[in-house]
């Protein structure tokens, strides 16, 4: 990759990257719970899910968006925005695996992953045009 193709994607790269790694995180945790401590499904996804987020919301407002403001009206505009848009992107991706594992019995694992894509898909667009935008004065 030339430096010039890194800079004008440096968002969407970093974005890639993060969301990998989210993706292994949210994988691993529902892996781990589904598996090895054999929570339910929808439990194991839930408790994915909230830790996924965590690192999600100081990865995307510091590293890929460079968001820094911390003023009141613009933190709490990120983080209502950025909840929001992650309960019902985290709503979608818990009825996906709802549907297609435990009523269509389909590899739990294989759907996560199949999930986890449109999930980071639509976090994406959300983050950019809406959650993280450059405000006025900041």
């Amino acid at each position: 990759m030339t430096l010039d193709f890194m800079k004008k994607y440096k968002r969407v790269l970093l974005y890639l990257i993060f969301g990998v790694l989210s993706t292994l995180v949210n994988i691993g945790v529902y892996a781990l719970c589904y598996r090895f401590f054999g929570f339910t499904n929808v439990i194991s996804n839930i408790i994915a899910w909230v830790l996924t987020v965590l690192f999600v919301f100081v990865t995307n407002k510091n590293l890929v968006f460079g968001s820094k403001s911390m003023e009141k009206q613009v933190l709490v505009y990120e983080l209502v925005t950025f909840y929001g848009c992650r309960i019902a992107t985290g709503l979608l991706d818990l009825a996906m695996m709802y549907i297609f594992v435990d009523l269509l019995s389909l590899n739990a694992l294989g759907m996560k992953v199949i999930s986890n894509v449109i999930v980071i898909i639509l976090n994406f667009i959300a983050s950019k045009l809406v959650i993280f935008r450059k405000h006025k004065g900041s």
